[in-house]
């Protein structure tokens, strides 16, 4: 037994990960006011460089946060960029008046950045010149400390004892000038992300569990931007209804339509054309507009010219030769559902079967969820292809090859050479 299943199969320990604790918590704290006060939006230059000179001299780690605009606007685009670093105090920039923090970045490079659900906010920070060399995620060290609840209020509250007020997380922060309620709510959100760190840190030391937790960080911070998705038409939400190929031509016409008027018209798809219209028109191929206004979500309230605008991306798709229709299905990469197992491959389904039991009940025993420990993705293809000679040094570099950082091949690997073995 490691030393991290020893501390979390120890519930003497036990106070804040890994189970809950013996005791019943006292009520929460609200936090209601950041300590300085709402600081002032960084919108000009002038004052961006301020920021840039305070927090240059501040030290130590720096809260990193980020407000985008997702079901109002197009694209993933930050809105708000907040920052806290003590000797700094806290700051609110904004991305429209300051497009470029690129200096801030660069004053920023070789601290540690901390986020909380870092993968969320990188994409939009990177878009404006800030990407960390190393991070610390909060809701990630909150996962591997086996946290049962890890979102940020939850995190604060049961580390911290504070509460966070989190009615302004869904709100539409393209609007200008920003309300102070979701000032204040913004600046809050890092107002404890130092002093959470710190509590996690020393709970994923406790637990034998911190150098973990800073290989998963350096796996966060080092990897590239993610490709664009293939075909992204076909996450289309309602397309396992859509069934012929001709419909699948519609939902990919219609799809890119909605998707040039969002992009042009700077608003989020989903505001331009529902989901479920895309599919209903696809499943009903209308002749003309006056069918296609009878569908869910073409009503009274469309105008002619977009219902022009939609049924000529139908017809687009109906006129198609059959050469040009897309093919039922992706081609998927990897082995097929582990549902089709036990038809195509009946001693691959034994060892996918032993191999998730053992993953499962080590998981367990670490307070940690399966997919942290090890990537269901990654059992399933060394299960469906395990490596010819079954050694644990081939199976520790089956996994290398599938991602998996050091310490997941420490603690997996066996399990796997005996769930391979045993069916082998």
């Amino acid at each position: 037994m490691t030393d991290a299943q020893e501390t979390a199969a120890d519930t003497s320990l036990r106070t804040t990960g890994g189970a809950p604790p013996d005791d019943v918590a006292p009520a929460p704290i609200p936090l209601l006011e950041p300590r300085e006060g709402i600081p002032p939006v960084v919108a000009s230059d002038d004052a961006l460089a301020r920021v840039i000179a305070d927090f240059a001299g501040g030290s130590g780690p720096v809260a990193v946060d980020a407000e985008r605009a997702s079901g109002y606007r197009y694209g993933q685009r930050a809105y708000l960029v907040q920052l806290r670093r003590d000797g700094a105090g806290s700051a609110l920039i904004d991305p429209v008046g300051c497009p470029d923090l690129s200096g801030l970045g660069e004053v920023l490079s070789g601290s540690e950045w901390i986020l909380h659900a870092a993968t969320q906010d990188l994409p939009c920070l990177r878009e404006i010149g800030m990407t960390p060399t190393g991070l610390f995620d909060t809701e990630l060290a909150g996962r591997l400390a086996g946290f049962p609840r890890v979102g940020l209020g939850a995190m604060v509250e049961s580390v911290l004892g504070y509460s966070l007020e989190k009615g302004h997380s869904a709100v539409d922060w393209s609007t200008r000038p920003l309300p102070d309620p979701w000032l204040r709510y913004a600046a809050l959100d890092v107002e404890l992300l130092i002093d959470l760190r710190n509590a996690l840190e020393e709970e994923l030391d406790r637990q034998g569990k911190l150098d973990w937790a800073r290989e998963e960080f350096d796996a966060i911070a080092s990897a590239p931007p993610a490709p664009p998705r293939k075909d992204p038409w076909r996450r289309t939400s309602g397309m396992h209804k859509v069934r012929r190929r001709r419909q699948m031509a519609v939902v990919r016409e219609l799809w890119t339509a909605r998707d040039q008027v969002a992009r042009r018209r700077d608003i989020s798809p989903g505001k331009v054309l529902g989901d479920a219209a895309i599919v209903e028109a696809a499943l009903a191929l209308p002749p003309n507009t006056q069918a296609l206004t009878a569908l869910p979500g073409y009503g009274h309230r469309m105008g002619r010219r977009q219902l022009e605008q939609w049924q000529a991306a139908i017809d687009r798709a109906k006129a198609l030769p059959d050469t040009e229709l897309p093919q039922p299905g992706q081609t998927l990469a990897g082995p097929p559902p582990p549902r089709a197992w036990a038809d195509k491959d009946p001693a691959a389904a034994a060892r996918l079967s032993a191999a998730r039991a053992a993953v499962s009940e080590l998981a367990e025993r670490l307070y940690m969820p399966q997919e942290n420990l090890i990537t269901p993705d990654t059992v399933r293809r060394v299960c469906w292809e395990p490596p010819k000679n079954l050694t644990p040094d081939s199976v520790e570099t089956a996994l290398a090859g599938y991602g998996a950082r050091r310490w997941q091949i420490e603690q997996v690997a066996p399990l796997l050479v005996g769930a391979l073995a045993q069916t082998a």
